[in-house]
């Protein structure tokens, strides 16, 4: 009960300071992670019984496919049809690299894993989490064309890296088939099922959505919460077909801007606004598991930490830039602003739930450190890098391609 009453407080006090916060180090995250944490450390016996896993795998899933859902509506469609296609090279070229990349790291850093249990450690982290430096995808100093890089990645990768997962958890489990035969059936669930759910939603409902709307059947409040449960429905069919309800909700929010056109930014942002509290809950929630398991914390996990936001996220995300022309600038910006949040929170509930061994301890404290140290690395880094990086686009030439790509994108 303690802690139901902190975190309540605390949103209630967050809410009425949050002009204030704006652009500042004082993100969600870092303040409801840390409170959590501090809970813990003052007051470790009224708060000692911890959320039952499920319940908090369930809120963490729900939050996570609202974030999603809600960024996709955002998301412009005719940036990611732009002739770099950057989001692409992300996913293909950059997401393997990288789960490759952070099983090596891993394996040799945290040697205590098996090379599976590394596995599946780089793939939890693997998934990038953007609302850790909001700023950055809404920033008009960021060039358009890299900001919706950075947020369709983001919506993305998770789902695109769950049958990846899955492998490695099937593996540590010694599942009797065959390591290829499993990746292409949870990939064919995952994916090949998730992107037609997500349209079929995202069209259906956003069909609905402006014929309500156009009708005048609907008032504006009831518009708000119609938008709002496709996001939740997402998640229980995906759930219900073994498809990824990440890329479900992340699809299904693209499909309804083709079907719901007339989207008022009042709904979008009421959307945004619920997936925010869901934020503040899960946060703290993770920073008082944090806070109990900062006792356990050696120095390979941290050291997993720093090579996991740095050089096995920002040499995948070069080598997918190669022949874009974009500058070295550009590319160090996309790479370090990789933040690890919701999403590896989410990932790492979903490998506990199937994988109840010890074996997890440790890629759990890899987990809490990446996540801890994102938070404050890319919650305090997000406002000065904008502004390096903004001074950077000024020297530019005006046809270089940060700008080029953006104004030669198709008009429909």
């Amino acid at each position: 009960m303690l802690a139901v009453v902190v975190v309540i407080l605390l949103v209630y006090v967050y809410s009425l300071l949050s002009r204030r916060l704006e652009g500042t180090f004082l993100t969600v995250p870092l303040v409801f992670a840390l409170a959590g944490i501090a809970l813990v450390l003052v007051a470790p016996g009224p708060v000692s019984g911890e959320v039952e896993g499920k319940v908090w795998l369930i809120l963490a899933e729900i939050t996570y496919v609202i974030v999603l859902f809600n960024g996709a509506t955002r998301v412009d469609l005719r940036v990611l049809r732009g002739e770099m296609r950057l989001p692409g090279r992300l996913l293909v070229i950059g997401l393997p690299l990288t789960i490759l990349l952070g099983m090596l790291a891993a394996a040799l850093v945290l040697s205590d894993l098996s090379l599976w249990e590394a596995g599946a450690l780089a793939c939890i982290l693997a998934s990038t989490d953007t609302a850790l430096a909001e700023g950055i995808v809404s920033s008009p100093r960021v060039p358009t064309i890299i900001r919706e890089a950075l947020n369709a990645e983001s919506g993305l990768s998770d789902g695109l890296v769950v049958p990846f997962l899955m492998l490695f958890i099937s593996l540590i489990k010694a599942d009797a088939a065959g390591p290829g035969a499993v990746f292409l059936r949870i990939a064919a669930q995952q994916i090949g099922f998730g992107i037609p759910v997500g349209v079929a939603v995202g069209l259906v409902g956003g069909w609905f959505l402006g014929l309500a709307r156009r009708r005048g059947w609907a008032s504006a409040p009831f518009q708000q919460i119609a938008m709002i449960a496709l996001a939740p429905l997402c998640l229980i069919v995906a759930d219900q077909i073994g498809a990824s309800p990440f890329i479900t909700a992340f699809v299904a929010g693209l499909a309804l801007q083709v079907g719901f056109r007339d989207t008022s930014e009042a709904i979008a942002e009421f959307s945004e606004n619920e997936g925010r509290l869901l934020h503040m809950f899960v946060f703290f929630l993770f920073g008082m598991s944090a806070g109990a398991a900062l006792g356990e914390f050696h120095l390979a996990p941290v050291l997993y930490a720093i090579l996991s936001l740095t050089l096995v996220r920002m040499l995948p995300v070069t080598v997918s830039m190669i022949g874009t022309r974009l500058s070295a600038a550009s590319m160090l910006f996309m790479g370090w602003f990789g933040p690890r949040g919701l999403a590896t929170i989410v990932l790492a509930l979903v490998a506990v739930q199937e994988v109840k061994t010890a074996e997890f301890s440790l890629l759990r404290l890899g987990m809490i450190a990446t996540v801890l140290l994102s938070i404050f690395a890319h919650g305090l880094s997000a406002q000065p890098g904008i502004r390096l990086y903004a001074r950077h686009l000024a020297s530019l030439d005006a046809n270089a391609p940060e700008y080029r790509v953006a104004s030669e994108m198709p008009k429909s």
